[in-house]
C-alpha cells in the first residue's frame, strides 16, 4: 500500500508543491514522509495486533463504568503522541500545520490497522475543529485544545432514539440554567443551558481512556410558548462535558448530568463504544439540581450550520475509512490466493489429476475478484486523497483555486462518502468468496473487515441521504455550475488520454458515460416534479460514482506515463485495474440511468400492501 500511497500523494497529486505556499512552507516530501513513517509503526505495532482483541472484546458496562482492553488505552495513547490529533493546526496551538491530504493520508494506517480503535481519535478531531471554527476564544482554550492535547477526547451527539437521520425531529430541550439567579449569558465558558433528552448511536459514547468527555449536543431552546420550534432553523449546538470544568480547564469535582443507559452491539465497529445517552435525567445533579449542563456554540438556532462546517473533512474521513478496510480485505485475500494450492489446468483433454494442483491465483476467475478489488480501493484511495488536495486548494489556494475547488467538493463529496462504502464493502465480500469456507471464520481476518465496513453505508449520512443530496441539489445548485465544472475537468482528461497509445478507448468511453449522466440529468428533472426526478436518486449515485471512478483512474494511468517506473510490475498493476474498471464497472453506468432518464415510476407507485 505504501508504494501506491506515495505514487498517488507525489507522482499524481505533487502534494511536494503544498510546500510553496506559505502556510506549508516548512514542509517538504521528507518533513511528510517522517510523518507517514511514524504513523504507519504506530498502527502496525500498537493498534494492528489487537485488532482482532478489540473486537471479541466488546466494551462491557458494568453498571458504574464502560470496561475496554488495556490494548486500546495504550494505542491511543501513542496515537496521541504521535501529535496526529493536532496535525493540521496551527505551529501556536500544538499542531503541526499539515495539509489536509497528508493528515488523511497519515491517517490511513490507522483505519487499516483497525478502525474501531482509532475512531475515538477521529471523533475528537473532528470534535475539536468544530470548536476551532465556530468556538468562543474560551471554549477553544479550554475545550478544543485540551481535545488536540489528548488530555480529553469528544464525541458528535446527533441523533436519538425516534429521530436518525430526519434531525429535524430532535427533542433535546435547552432552557437557560437560571439557578439562584445566575445570568445564565454571563459563564466564561458560554451561555449556560440546562438540557434534557437522550442521544442514540453515539460513538465514543463513554469510555475511561481519558479523564474527560466533550460531547457537541444538538438540542433545541424553547420559544416564549414554551414549545421548541419546529424544523431545522430551531436546533442550535451545545458542549456539555462529562465532567465540570473551571475557565482554566480544570475539572471541578462535579459529575455533569449525563449518564449511560446502555451500549449498542453493532455487527462492526466494536471495539468502540456506542451508546444511548441520557441528558437531564437527574442521576447526577449538578448545582444540587438535575439537568446536563451546557455551553451554547455559536448562535441559537445555528446548530446545523456548526455541525455541517467540517462535513466534508468528515465525510471523506469516513470514505477513506471504508477504502482502507476494503484494502485491507484485498491485501489479505491476495495472501490468500498466492498461497492457497487448488484446482488444475483446463486442457481440451480436461484436467490431468496427476499434475500437482496450482495456487488459485492462477484461475482467472480468481483473477478477476481480485481485480475488481484492486480497481476499488485503490481506485477509491485515489478519489479520497483528491477530494483532501481539493479542501487544501479551498483553504490554501489563491481566491480563484479556491473557488474551483469548492465548486468541485460540492458534487464530489457524495461520492466521496458513498462510493467507497458500497464499493469496498463488495471488495470486502469478495475477499471473503476468495477464502471460500475460511473466509466466514473468525481464523481469518476477511470477514471481521466486512463487518466493519457495513457500518459506513449509514456513518455520515446514509446512502439515500447522500443519493438525495446529489441529485436533488448538489447538481442542479447554482443552474448546474458544479456539475459543469466537473464535467469539464473529466472532458479535459478523456481529451489528453484520446492522445496516449491504449488509452482512446477508454477515453471514448468515459466521455460517453459523462454525457449519459448530463442527459441523464436533464431527463430526470424534465416536469420539475421531485417526487419523480428523485424516486431513483440512488442509482444516479451509483451511475454518478462509477463515471468519477472512472475518471480518477485515467487520471492515475496518465500519471503512469513518463514516470520513471513505467514498464515495471507497479505499473502494469494499475493499468489493468483501469481496464478492468473500464471492461467490467463503467458499462452498469448505462443501466443504472435509463431508470432515471425515463423517471421509472415503480418505486413510487409500490402499495405497502403488495409487499
Amino acid at each position: 500500500m505504501r508504494q501506491t500511497l506515495e505514487f498517488l500523494l507525489y507522482d499524481w497529486l505533487k502534494v511536494q508543491d503544498l510546500g510553496r505556499r506559505e502556510r506549508f512552507s516548512e514542509h517538504s516530501r521528507e518533513t511528510f514522509d517522517a510523518v507517514l513513517d511514524t504513523c504507519e509503526k504506530i498502527a502496525r505495532e500498537k493498534f494492528a495486533p489487537f485488532n482482532r482483541l478489540a473486537d471479541t472484546e466488546e466494551p462491557r458496562f458494568d453498571g458504574e463504568r464502560v470496561h475496554l482492553p488495556r490494548a486500546t488505552h495504550e494505542a491511543l495513547t501513542a496515537y496521541v503522541g504521535s501529535g496526529m490529533l493536532a496535525a493540521a493546526q496551527d505551529y501556536e496551538h500544538g499542531g503541526m500545520q499539515l495539509p489536509c491530504v497528508v493528515e488523511m493520508a497519515a491517517n490511513c494506517f490507522f483505519s487499516k490497522a483497525s478502525v474501531a480503535m482509532g475512531g475515538y481519535a477521529m471523533l475528537t478531531n473532528g470534535n475539536a475543529n468544530l470548536l476551532m471554527a465556530h468556538g468562543t476564544d474560551t471554549q477553544r482554550a479550554v475545550f478544543a485544545m485540551n481535545e488536540f492535547s489528548g488530555r480529553w477526547f469528544g464525541t458528535m451527539c446527533l441523533s436519538e432514539p425516534q429521530a436518525g437521520s430526519s434531525l429535524s425531529d430532535v427533542a433535546t430541550r435547552a432552557e437557560p440554567d437560571v439557578t439562584d439567579g445566575r445570568d445564565f449569558e454571563a459563564d466564561p465558558l458560554g451561555p449556560r443551558y440546562r438540557l434534557t433528552g437522550n442521544k442514540m448511536w453515539i460513538s465514543g459514547g463513554e469510555h475511561e481512556i481519558t479523564e474527560n468527555i466533550v460531547h457537541l449536543v444538538l438540542a433545541k431552546i424553547p420559544g416564549p410558548d414554551g414549545k421548541p420550534q419546529p424544523g431545522t432553523r430551531g436546533i442550535s449546538l451545545f458542549i456539555v462535558p462529562k465532567h465540570l470544568v473551571d475557565a482554566q480547564g480544570r475539572l471541578t469535582g462535579e459529575r455533569n448530568d449525563v449518564a449511560l443507559a446502555g451500549l449498542n452491539h453493532k455487527l462492526g465497529y466494536r471495539g468502540t463504544t456506542n451508546c444511548l445517552l441520557n441528558f437531564g435525567e437527574g442521576r447526577h445533579t449538578p448545582g444540587g439540581r438535575r439537568g446536563a449542563i451546557g455551553y451554547l456554540v455559536g448562535k441559537p438556532g445555528e446548530g446545523l450550520r456548526c455541525m455541517f462546517h467540517m462535513m466534508n473533512e468528515a465525510r471523506i474521513g469516513v470514505g477513506l475509512g471504508a477504502v482502507m478496510l476494503g484494502y485491507a480485505g484485498y491485501e489479505a485475500s491476495l495472501e490468500y490466493a498466492r498461497q492457497r494450492p487448488q484446482g488444475r489446468p483446463m486442457t481440451a483433454a480436461g484436467k490431468d489429476a496427476s499434475q500437482p494442483q496450482r495456487p488459485i491465483i492462477e484461475h482467472a476467475d480468481v483473477k478477476r475478484m481480485l481485480l475488481a478489488q484492486k480497481s476499488f480501493v485503490e481506485g477509491g484511495l485515489a478519489l479520497e486523497l483528491f477530494c483532501a488536495r481539493l479542501v487544501d486548494e479551498q483553504h490554501t489556494g489563491s481566491a480563484d483555486e479556491s473557488a474551483a475547488a469548492k465548486q468541485l467538493l460540492e458534487v464530489l463529496i457524495p461520492i466521496a462518502k458513498s462510493w467507497p462504502s458500497e464499493w469496498c464493502l463488495e471488495a470486502n465480500s469478495l475477499a471473503i468468496q476468495v477464502l471460500g469456507g475460511y473466509g466466514y471464520t473468525r481464523d481469518f481476518p476477511v470477514e471481521q473487515y466486512w463487518r466493519d465496513n457495513r457500518l459506513n453505508m449509514i456513518h455520515e449520512g446514509t446512502h439515500g441521504i447522500q443519493a438525495l443530496d446529489l441529485l436533488g441539489r448538489k447538481v442542479v445548485m447554482d443552474g448546474g455550475k458544479a456539475l459543469m465544472a466537473l464535467a469539464e475537468r473529466i472532458s479535459d482528461t478523456a481529451q489528453r488520454a484520446g492522445q496516449v497509445a491504449g488509452l482512446a478507448e477508454s477515453a471514448n468511453a468515459l466521455g460517453a458515460a459523462l454525457a449519459a449522466v448530463g442527459g441523464a440529468t436533464k431527463k430526470a428533472w424534465a416536469t420539475g416534479e421531485p417526487e419523480e426526478a428523485l424516486a431513483n436518486a440512488t442509482p444516479y449515485l451509483q451511475a454518478f460514482g462509477h463515471t468519477v471512478l472512472a475518471w480518477i483512474w485515467l487520471e492515475v494511468v496518465l500519471a503512469l506515463e513518463g514516470h520513471a517506473g513505467a514498464d515495471c510490475d507497479f505499473a502494469h498493476g494499475k493499468r489493468a485495474a483501469q481496464r478492468y474498471f473500464f471492461a467490467y464497472e463503467l458499462p452498469k453506468v448505462q443501466a443504472w440511468l435509463g431508470a432515471v432518464a425515463r423517471r421509472e415510476s415503480l418505486t413510487r407507485e409500490m402499495q405497502d400492501s403488495w409487499f
